[in-house]
C-alpha cells in the first residue's frame, strides 16, 4: 500500500516538475520519507529527478543557458560534498534539517513573490554566491536544492524556456554525482532496483502532462507558480 501510494506521489510531483523544472523532488521528499523511508525516498527520488532533467533537456538543450550552468555545477557540486559530510554528523536526525530549510524557503518564496509583485528585480552580489553553495549542501542531504537555486536563477535568467531548460540540465550533472555516492555507500539492492524501475512510467506520465500545462502558461503566471510552490514546499518542510 505504501509503495502505491509514493508512486501516486510520484505522478503528481512530476506533473509539477514538468511545469517548473525543479520542484518535483522537494514536493515528493515529504511524503515519500513517510511511505518509503530515507533510505528509499532519497536514491529513487534523486535518479528520478536525474531522469527528469534528461527528459527537458532533450528536448530544449538549445535554450540551456551554458555561462550560467557551468557556474552553477561547479558552486554546487561544491556545496554537495559537504551536504555529504553534514548527512553523516545528522544521521538519525534529519528532520531538524528539514525545518531549518523549510524557514528559509519560505523566506525566499515571501520575498520572490514581492519582487515580482513590485516589478523588481533584486540586485545580485556575494550572496547570490551563497545561496549556490547553500543550495549544493541542500541538494546533497535531501535532493532537493531546487527552490534554493531558484532563488538565484530568477535573477539571472528572465525567459521561462531558458530558465526551465537550465535548471533541468542542472540536475542532470549533480544527481549522477549523488547516484555515485549513493552506490559508494551502499544504498542500492535488488528491491531498490526493482521499485526504481517501476516508478519510472509514472515519472513519465507526470512529465508529459506537466509539460502540456506548462506550454499554455504565461511568463507571469510561470513565476508566480514557481513561487506558490516555493511556498508549498516550505510549509511541507516544516510540518513534515
Amino acid at each position: 500500500m505504501n509503495q502505491s501510494l509514493f508512486l501516486l506521489v510520484i505522478l503528481l510531483a512530476n506533473i509539477i516538475q514538468g511545469i517548473t523544472g525543479f520542484a518535483g523532488t522537494i514536493l515528493a521528499m515529504p511524503p515519500s520519507l513517510m511511505l518509503v523511508g530515507y533510505p528509499v525516498a532519497k536514491p529513487v527520488l534523486n535518479v528520478l529527478g536525474l531522469l527528469s532533467g534528461v527528459y527537458v533537456f532533450a528536448g530544449n538543450y538549445k535554450s540551456v543557458c551554458w555561462e550560467e550552468l557551468k557556474k552553477i555545477v561547479v558552486v554546487m557540486a561544491a556545496g554537495i560534498a559537504g551536504g555529504i559530510l553534514i548527512r553523516g554528523l545528522f544521521a538519525g536526525r534529519e528532520s531538524v534539517l528539514y525545518k531549518l530549510l523549510g524557514l528559509f524557503v519560505l523566506f525566499l518564496s515571501v520575498r520572490g513573490a514581492y519582487s515580482l509583485q513590485e516589478k523588481k528585480r533584486m540586485e545580485s552580489g556575494r550572496g547570490q554566491g551563497a545561496l549556490l553553495i547553500l543550495a549544493g549542501i541542500v541538494h546533497g542531504l535531501f535532493v532537493s536544492g531546487g527552490p534554493l537555486l531558484i532563488g538565484y536563477l530568477t535573477k539571472r535568467i528572465e525567459d521561462k524556456v531558458s530558465f526551465r531548460a537550465t535548471i533541468s540540465t542542472v540536475w542532470v550533472f549533480l544527481n549522477t554525482l549523488i547516484l555515485l555516492d549513493d552506490i559508494r555507500a551502499g544504498l542500492w539492492n535488488g528491491p531498490l532496483v526493482r521499485l526504481q524501475l517501476i516508478s519510472v512510467p509514472f515519472l513519465l506520465a507526470g512529465m508529459a502532462i506537466g509539460g502540456k500545462l506548462y506550454a499554455r502558461m504565461s511568463q507571469r503566471l510561470f513565476m508566480m507558480i514557481t513561487y506558490a510552490l516555493l511556498f508549498l514546499s516550505g510549509v511541507f518542510l516544516l510540518v513534515k
